[in-house]
């Protein structure tokens, strides 16, 4: 905590985003996945189905429902894609934070996402050598613990 933090003080507490887009796709999102929206979502094919003999399953009925089931995905795609986005940056700083925060950690890899193809498949190389060795070592009957060096340069190279 930071020094003079206090944890009932309503202005330490972390801002909110209190509106907009990003606001209206979380709530939306989480909305959308409740068993009422999905029991709502069934209901109104059962209704459209059941309507069909009623409209002489016309073109008109099957466009109803082509049209709703176009629309309704054709936005939740943003709507899932804004969630998503906001998550992975959340989690992604949770780890760059736990990076950051460890000891012998390649603080290089803070920003990983931002490296070429080719960094990365270098870096994979390296992690990949350990894992082996990891592996070999097991079978030989010794331990796979602890914090081995990464080739140097592998990660610090940009």
């Amino acid at each position: 905590m930071k020094k003079g933090h206090r944890r009932n003080d309503p202005s330490s507490e972390p801002r909110k985003d209190k509106g907009g887009f990003r606001q209206f796709a979380r709530s939306s999102a989480r909305w959308t996945g409740r068993p009422i929206a999905f029991a709502l979502a069934v209901l109104f094919v059962v209704v459209w189905l059941v309507t069909g003999p009623i409209f002489h399953f016309s073109d008109t009925w099957q466009l109803v429902i082509n049209t709703a089931t176009t629309i309704i995905t054709f936005l939740m795609v943003f709507l899932i894609q804004n969630t998503q986005n906001r998550d992975s940056e959340a989690v992604q700083l949770k780890l760059d934070e736990l990076l950051r925060s460890t000891r012998g950690a390649h603080n290089a890899l803070l920003e990983i996402e931002d490296i070429s193809e080719e960094e990365l498949d270098e870096i994979k190389n390296c992690y990949t050598q350990l894992a082996k060795k990891a592996v070999e070592d097991l079978r030989s009957g010794k331990t796979d613990l602890g914090t081995p060096d990464v080739k140097p340069n592998a990660t610090d190279r940009r």
